[in-house]
């Protein structure tokens, strides 16, 4: 009986993105981008900025063409073009060596013929291929050194070879005369289909017939005729280029030398042809490129070749990597080139980038305008702020790992919204979602609930509360040029954006508020205000800003009002009674009264005053203490990085449980962190 043994081969997964590949990150890239977009880049050049540089555990364009560029100069400082000359002289020298022992032992020869011949070895020319052509009639008396001239003609006819079809100088060694002719027939009947197809004559049965009959010739296994032509004409232009990045000597010499290829003019006529016909068909290639090797390690002619379309792949990836051409994509890197040229590890990289590129697109992060600009969309925005919060929330504990700012509900009433359970929470359980939940897991353990199970703290969510004292908060940013010109403009908008997140997800019942105030102020969405190009105007309009404030105070009437006021210099311009901006510096009186008068209106709307003074201008530092003590307000002076915390915590502070007088519970929070808050 016959046992049939079954066999599994395995191999890349080939059939479109890898089932089992690990979902990609994009918290890394999104923070990367909307830092980059907060300081002035639009969306589509930060993503491409972020896929560059590459993230904390992920390498990035820059990188892997660096790579690229050191593989390709290190094949350069490698190798020397002299490889096939120094192969064939090694075996002319052997073989000399050998005639010489020879006629020094043969007693039976005669003096005068062993004179005439050590005479004819002594005066061989210097040049390799003069002496290889003038010992092409010689007669060898040595079995030993005519073996070794016949492997000189055998080494050329596969040099030659190799040069057009990679891996012939190993296939064809210790070849017969049989494999010769095979050769010779095969470059006659491609030669014949060339030409055919050039004249739009050739067709698929005569495409077919050729590979059938010389397929072994060809293992890329070309499907039509001009896949063959694709991968005949780059190595055939790979080789004129190693030709070109030859001396002039050794271009001599390996003509001269390749008349002695398999001893016979018909492979060089056969290759001349094949050439001919290549540069015809495909005369977009690069056959006029050459490069220069400074290396000690010969190459023969047709690893020469081979080094050289290497440095053409690495070239084109050079090119994908760059992104630098219009419409460029990263699925243009050609994977598989990378993984040959650099490694398995570098085609993850850039097969991780494109996923991440794709992913941005794809999830709705980031979103096409009407213009055709990409942007952050909303969803991006939301998940941007989240991590400016988390960072805040970071800054405030003073330690990693701290929850997240979880002030929503302070005994109120229910929003309708739940979370889960995290400690220290205070909230009551929504008891049908934490049964669900348990429930859920039970099943997916593989067990059935029926029979009973335990809840899990997992499982466990509460239920949100809004605050019981709606607040209008009114965030007013300086957006002077100052601000930009000092390194101030990004920190600026993750503040607002860290407090935008948390007031449209922490505090629902808060009516938030931004304004930017330069020349003039001006309300501004979220979107807006991350998105704002530097202003470059002189001026720092707090008067119309708090004009802009006051008004929101007016339009929640039952609200708390709290005014958080972000800024790095004096008031220097206001608005006149007909509305036009009014500019002087140093800052007139007239424009602090009316910014004053404005600040004192707002004191008496009951408004909770923060000053968040950035910069150490003695002059700037006088001017708000003043203002602050004039309406009982607090005036923080934080560093740059953290200064989302401060504004936060102040937030926070002015709305705390009991419904907030400006200390709070978060009074004093940053103490002995670089800068005072007090009341």
């Amino acid at each position: 009986m016959t046992q049939h043994t079954r066999r599994s081969r395995y191999g890349r997964y080939d059939g479109g993105p890898d089932p089992l590949a690990a979902p990609v990150d994009l918290a890394d890239a999104l923070d990367a981008i909307g830092e980059d977009v907060m300081a002035g880049y639009s969306p589509e050049r930060a993503m491409r900025e972020f896929l560059r540089r590459g993230g904390q555990s992920q390498t990035g364009l820059d990188d892997l063409a660096r790579q690229v560029a050191e593989r390709r100069r290190e094949l350069l400082q490698r190798h020397d073009l002299d490889g096939t000359m120094r192969e064939v002289r090694e075996l002319l020298d052997h073989a000399l060596l050998e005639e010489r022992g020879q006629l020094a032992r043969d007693i039976d020869l005669d003096d005068a013929d062993r004179a005439f011949r050590e005479m004819q070895l002594d005066n061989l020319p210097a040049s390799t291929a003069a002496a290889v052509s003038e010992l092409s009639s010689y007669d060898w008396q040595s079995r030993q050194a005519r073996e070794d001239f016949e492997k000189i003609k055998d080494l050329l006819g596969r040099e030659m070879l190799d040069q057009r079809f990679a891996g012939m100088k190993q296939a064809l060694e210790n070849a017969t005369d049989d494999d010769r002719r095979r050769v010779n027939e095969m470059l006659e009947d491609l030669n014949d289909l060339l030409e055919s197809h050039g004249r739009g004559e050739d067709t698929t049965e005569q495409f077919e017939q050729f590979m059938e009959k010389h397929g072994d010739f060809f293992p890329e296994g070309p499907s039509n005729v001009d896949e063959l032509l694709d991968s005949l004409a780059q190595r055939a232009a790979a080789a004129q280029r190693m030709r070109n990045s030859m001396t002039q000597e050794q271009r001599d010499e390996l003509d001269a030398l390749a008349s002695q290829a398999f001893g016979s003019p018909q492979l060089m006529e056969s290759l001349s042809r094949l050439d001919g016909n290549l540069q015809s068909l495909r005369p977009g290639e690069d056959w006029g490129g050459s490069e220069r090797f400074d290396g000690e390690e010969g190459l023969g002619l047709g690893d020469g070749t081979g080094v050289l379309q290497d440095l053409a792949d690495l070239d084109a990836l050079s090119e994908q990597l760059a992104q630098s051409y219009d419409g460029a994509r990263l699925d243009d890197v050609d994977l598989d080139k990378l993984a040959e040229q650099l490694g398995d590890r570098a085609a993850v990289d850039a097969r991780t980038l494109q996923r991440l590129e794709q992913a941005l697109r794809d999830t709705g992060y980031l979103k096409r305008g009407s213009d055709g600009q990409l942007r952050l969309s909303p969803k991006g925005m939301r998940q941007l702020g989240k991590a400016l919060l988390r960072d805040v929330a970071r800054r405030m504990s003073g330690r990693q790992g701290q929850r997240d700012l979880r002030q929503a509900g302070a005994a109120g009433e229910p929003s309708g919204a739940t979370r889960e359970w995290t400690f220290g929470d205070t909230e009551p359980w929504d008891v049908t979602r934490t049964l669900t939940n348990a429930v859920r897991r039970t099943v997916a353990d593989g067990r059935d609930p029926r029979g009973g199970f335990r809840l899990d703290i997992r499982d466990v969510e509460v239920t949100e509360t809004e605050a019981r004292t709606q607040a209008a908060v009114a965030l007013l940013v300086d957006t002077s040029f100052s601000m930009a010109m000092d390194g101030r403009w990004v920190p600026m908008k993750r503040t607002a954006l860290a407090l935008h997140t948390l007031i449209r997800s922490r505090f629902r019942g808060d009516h938030l508020q931004l304004i930017g105030f330069g020349r003039h102020a001006e309300v501004m969405d979220i979107e807006q205000l991350t998105a704002l190009d530097a202003m470059w105007d002189k001026g720092t309009n707090l008067h119309h800003a708090l004009l802009l404030a006051n008004r929101h105070f007016r339009k929640h009437p039952n609200a708390q009002p709290v005014l958080l006021i972000v800024t790095d210099g004096e008031p220097t311009s206001h608005l006149e009674p007909d509305g036009e901006v009014w500019f002087s510096y140093p800052p007139h009186p007239l424009t602090v009264a009316y910014a004053v008068r404005e600040l004192d209106n707002a004191f008496r709307l009951g408004a909770q005053t923060t000053f968040f003074r950035l910069g150490e201008d003695p002059g700037l530092a006088r001017f708000i203490d003043s203002m602050a003590s004039r309406v009982d307000g607090r005036v923080v002076a934080p560093e740059l990085d953290d200064l989302g915390a401060a504004v936060v915590g102040s937030y926070l502070g002015s709305r705390g449980p009991s419904g907030g007088g400006p200390g709070g519970q978060y009074g004093d929070w940053f103490g002995g962190r670089g800068f005072w808050v007090g009341d």
